[in-house]
């Protein structure tokens, strides 16, 4: 019997039946849309079936995007921004409409699988200094009440994504976990929020920021292979930051008298540029370790058992904030433009493989902005590049980056470039000041990328839009012949 099992398991992966080996729904992606060209939702929603990709988490709800999602039966965790909380804390109201337009309208035959609606996104992160403390807690009782009284309440759950610096402890020990002092008060009322409308502890957990935030951080203990120095606690064993801090979340919750709430890992990934740290190859390394974790249903040593995971995230972001690092803009397991970056094996089952990219992707011309190598007086020439940086992405130049070891004129045409790029290749974004000139041969340089930027969702419907008006005019003109 067993080996009949075996045999039905092979053929299935020979015949690339990812949804068939992605049977246990453990692991899904955030869809993030930071960007200044974004995918067309259709395309990008092709990219989740394609690689077998059942749960996705998105951290607005533009109808566009999720109606993409109708009839895919792809399980989906709907967002609102934190600067609507206290529209939606202040007016049930504004919730009931909000549920209205966003969750019931997508809820027929054949819809939207909405499974979750994540009211904010880490909204009690010490750097917004209190902005959302007093009205997280009310929308989040709104959000539920409506989804409640909408008829949506037993299946979809509202919860609240929260940044691990939720908890804390102060001997890095699992055990001596516990939520953050100066919102304890405010984390127990929501975690028995959760556990009485039966809703997930959403929580991101970021093993790349224990290296980029601690130098001395041992290297090792940021994967799954198995450090040197294994952390002990309570006759636990400890080998990687992941599992130590999400059992720091399960003594939290057991402190809170509340140890069984469910967790859903709701971001965990690894940025492949824009540090020392972020790049290509740690990024493949990471998921590895995690996907066979997963895939193994072991759980944590304090909590066995199958883990609910979205990755973060699926694309690049060149919009994003880089406050907290220049790697922000690089998070994506796929580029800008829905290209795969390195072998992953979503299934966890070690045969890594170029995922699928993105199809029906359209690019603009094949051209590129550079420095003109006959400029004499470079003196000018620092200004143009920072203003040039300042209204696009030069984050692949910094210090460790995929750029960072250009010369001058690489440097100045990359960043030339990016603009340009960034401004649709407006011609007339290619100047600055006599200094630059458009080349037809591919500027790229090693592993340093110089895109060609995607013609973005937005223009997509303006040149639909132009193509219908002009067939318009043409059927009108034959019609007068």
């Amino acid at each position: 019997m067993a080996r009949a099992v075996y045999l039905l398991w092979a053929i299935f992966t020979l015949l690339g039946s990812a949804n068939i080996v992605h049977g246990s729904g453990s692991i899904g992606v955030n869809w993030g849309t930071l960007a200044s060209h974004p995918l067309p939702p259709n395309i990008v929603v092709g990219m989740l079936k394609d690689n077998g990709i059942t749960k996705v988490k998105i951290f607005d709800a533009d109808s566009w995007t999720v109606s993409a999602l109708a009839g895919t039966n792809i399980e989906v965790m709907v967002g609102i921004p934190n600067d609507q909380l206290k529209t939606l804390a202040d007016s049930y109201g504004d919730c009931k409409d909000w549920v209205k337009e966003n969750v019931t309208k997508h809820i027929y035959n054949g819809g939207v699988n909405i499974k979750y609606v994540a009211v904010g996104n880490e909204p009690f992160l010490t750097s917004y200094n209190g902005s959302y403390l007093n009205t997280t807690f009310p929308a989040l009782k709104n959000i539920q009440k409506a989804l409640n009284e909408a008829g949506h309440g037993d299946q979809i759950k509202a919860t609240v994504p929260l940044n691990a610096d939720v908890y804390e402890s102060s001997t890095n020990q699992p055990s001596d976990g516990d939520f953050r002092s100066d919102i304890k008060d405010l984390m127990l009322q929501i975690v028995r929020f959760f556990h009485d409308n039966d809703a997930p502890f959403v929580v991101n957990i970021y093993p790349f920021l224990s290296l980029y935030e601690n130098d001395d951080f041992p290297f090792e203990f940021a994967f799954f292979g198995g450090g040197s120095n294994p952390l002990n606690d309570k006759g636990l064993q400890y080998n990687n930051v992941f599992d130590a801090n999400y059992d720091t979340l399960v003594w939290s919750l057991k402190k809170a008298g509340i140890p069984n709430l469910k967790i859903v890992v709701g971001e965990v990934g690894w940025p492949t540029d824009g540090n020392k740290n972020g790049n290509v190859k740690l990024a493949q390394k990471f998921y590895d370790g995690l996907l066979k974790k997963l895939a193994s249903n072991k759980g944590t040593p304090l909590r066995p058992g199958k883990l609910e995971v979205y990755l973060f995230g699926l694309l690049d972001e060149d919009l994003k904030s880089i406050a907290p690092g220049f790697f922000e803009r690089h998070w994506g397991i796929f580029r800008y433009d829905g290209q795969p970056k390195f072998p992953i094996d979503f299934t966890g089952q070690g045969q890594e493989k170029m995922p699928i990219g993105a199809k029906g992707v359209q690019y603009l011309p094949s051209q590129w902005c550079v420095l003109n190598k006959a400029i004499r007086n470079t003196s000018e020439v620092p200004p143009q590049v920072d203003y040039a940086c300042s209204l696009s992405d030069c984050t692949s130049l910094s210090y460790g980056s995929t750029c960072n070891n250009l010369d001058f004129v690489g440097n100045v045409s990359y960043a030339f470039n990016m603009y340009f790029q960034m401004q649709d290749q407006d011609v007339r974004a290619c100047d600055f000041g006599g200094m630059a000139q458009l080349v037809s041969q591919n500027a790229s340089k090693g592993t340093c990328l110089f895109p060609i930027q995607i013609v973005s969702a937005s223009e997509r419907l303006s040149f639909a839009y132009t193509a219908t008006i002009a067939a318009g005019i043409l059927v009108s003109f034959f019609m007068l012949m």
